[in-house]
């Protein structure tokens, strides 16, 4: 006993060795993967019977865990070895899933997979592959890219799972798949008759897929093989259509016309080629006829799509509600304090600018937030949403221009949040077609539903207003808009377009970013449009001169 307790009191006098690691290189197929071994005091305390729990990795990761995890995973992938590579990820059954899929479902083989320099935790990668159908085959290369994120449990550096892994044109839920195309392709023109493509047209690209689906089988067109993203429950709530990545055989096109204007599309697709994340749309305010749309991001289409808050551009369809309820006139007196409470919450105005002793029309032109805000008290938590709807055919979902779009929302909401939605934040949201064919409204005196493909080639029935506002109401709202584009917030963006003209600018604030989305909508003769650019700053230096140049160019 006594020789034991000995032994047992000199071991528990050994210091402990603190941080000891053993890095050790292993080659496997032709890669180096560093293996991390413990040692040390947490062997000796092992040995002892006393094991500790491995310490948690934390803080960033290193150059080597980045490009150990990358390339871990993108040699099992290229080796066909899904469960491996799956393993790699923090999400193994959606990567096993999507893995499993790009062999069985989309038909490529043969894939090589090379990484590209990392920067940070990102480490791009090049595809390059075969893809076969019965006796076709085409190559197929793309880039991608992934990134590695620490395991919360134990830190341990995995890639993080994305569908957009294994081909960036996927969102999450989206799927790979080679086969007969779903839709036959289309051959869609512009009014003139001449042929609208991608390439031409870099912002048609949604819009053609778009048109594909709903008109390559009433066409007439035959369908064709492809490589295409199959879109997932998610994509098809936010109304994304499948894309064809890759064309085996060519099927038949159908032909469909459109309203689009070769000349303001060609001038459209220029004007958001020179801004980033900017959005426009260009109506025929008389007809609803959409003669361009144009995407700085030819991948997502913004301009039809988009879920934005409008800023100050909805205090068109808030001046028509207080025109309607006596609680505003273009020339009569109208309050614009610095700063109004409502509902908890004190607003203000840029800059925190004061109007004393003036109308409403100028108010409207300096775009003043708390002369809307000071009629909130007026109103009930509808009046805005019934407006919208009734009046101007927004927030009910049922547009049908051809394509998927997102037709504007207006929610019923109270106190603060009600008055923020008089000014276009809260929780309104709108895009550049939606705020086109509000100034359309305008222009015209009634709404219009926009449209890409005259209802005629398919029997579809356009959206209606329920009602129309009063020839009173209506003049009223072209002189606001006119006496803004002439001496306001619009004036210098318009400069030259006047007299028969009237615009709003918007500034929409967002959560997160450094500058609001810039927004602005005008018409001048019968053409009405609207453009926003996200982070651009004020509308009126942002989106302004885009909306100003194709009114130009359409007159």
């Amino acid at each position: 006993m006594g020789k034991r307790r000995r032994v047992a009191e000199r071991r528990s006098k050994r210091p402990a060795m603190v941080g000891g690691m053993i890095a050790a290189v292993v080659a496997g197929a032709g890669i180096g993967v560093y293996a991390l071994y413990g040692g040390g005091a947490a062997a000796e305390d092992a040995s002892a019977g006393a094991a500790k729990k491995p310490a948690v990795r934390t803080g960033p990761l290193s150059a080597t865990e980045v490009t150990t995890a990358a390339r871990s995973f993108l040699t099992a992938w290229q080796q066909g070895k899904v469960a491996e590579a799956a393993a790699v990820t923090d999400d193994p059954a959606a990567a096993t899933a999507l893995l499993t899929g790009y062999t069985k479902d989309a038909r490529i083989t043969g894939a090589t997979l090379t990484a590209g320099a990392r920067a940070g935790d990102k480490v791009p990668f090049a595809v390059k592959g075969t893809v076969t159908f019965g006796r076709t085959s085409k190559p197929v290369a793309y880039d991608s890219a992934l990134t590695v994120v620490r395991r919360a449990g134990d830190g341990k550096p995995l890639v993080d799972w994305h569908a957009s892994v294994v081909h960036p044109d996927l969102a999450d839920g989206d799927t790979l798949v080679t086969g007969e195309a779903g839709d036959p392709p289309v051959k869609a023109l512009d009014r003139d008759g001449g042929e609208l493509t991608a390439k031409k047209y870099p912002s048609l690209g949604t819009v053609l897929d778009g048109l594909r689906e709903k008109y390559g089988k009433k066409a007439g067109g035959r369908a064709g093989v492809e490589l295409r993203v199959a879109r997932g429950k998610a994509s098809k709530a936010k109304k994304s259509s499948d894309k064809t990545l890759l064309e085996l055989s060519e099927g038949t096109p159908g032909t469909v016309r459109t309203t689009l204007s070769p000349s303001l599309q060609a001038a459209a697709e220029k004007q958001v080629a020179s801004r980033a994340r900017a959005s426009v749309v260009v109506t025929r305010a008389s007809t609803g006829e959409i003669l361009a749309v144009a995407n700085s991001n030819p991948n997502f289409n913004t301009a039809f799509q988009g879920s934005l808050a409008p800023g100050s551009t909805m205090k068109v369809i808030t001046s028509s509600l207080l025109i309607e309820k006596d609680l505003a006139s273009a020339d009569k007196a109208h309050p614009c304090p610095k700063y109004f409470t409502y509902g908890g919450w004190k607003f203000q105005n840029d800059d925190e600018f004061e109007i004393k002793n003036g109308t409403f029309k100028a108010s409207f032109a300096r775009s003043c937030n708390t002369a809307f805000i000071s009629q909130a008290g007026e109103l009930d938590d509808d009046s805005l949403t019934k407006q919208a709807q009734q009046v101007f055919g927004l927030s009910l979902n049922n547009w049908a221009i051809g394509v998927p779009t997102f037709d504007g929302a207006v929610p019923v909401q109270s106190a603060a949040q009600m008055a923020a939605e008089l000014i276009g934040q809260g929780g309104v949201r709108m895009n550049p077609l939606n705020m086109a064919s509000v100034a359309a409204t305008v222009r015209s005196g009634s709404f219009h539903q926009p449209y890409l493909v005259d209802p005629s080639v398919d029997d579809r029935t356009l959206a209606k207003a329920s009602r129309t506002m009063s020839a009173a109401t209506v003049s009223q709202l072209r002189e606001l808009m006119n006496y803004t584009a002439a001496h306001g917030t619009a004036a210098e963006a318009m400069a030259g377009l006047g007299p028969d003209y009237g615009a709003k600018t918007g500034s929409a604030e967002v959560d997160g970013q450094k500058e609001p989305n810039g927004w602005f909508t005008a018409y001048r003769g019968d053409l009405a449009a609207a453009g926003v650019v996200q982070q651009g700053g004020h509308g009126s230096e942002s989106a302004g001169p885009i909306v100003a140049a194709l009114l130009k160019a359409g007159g």
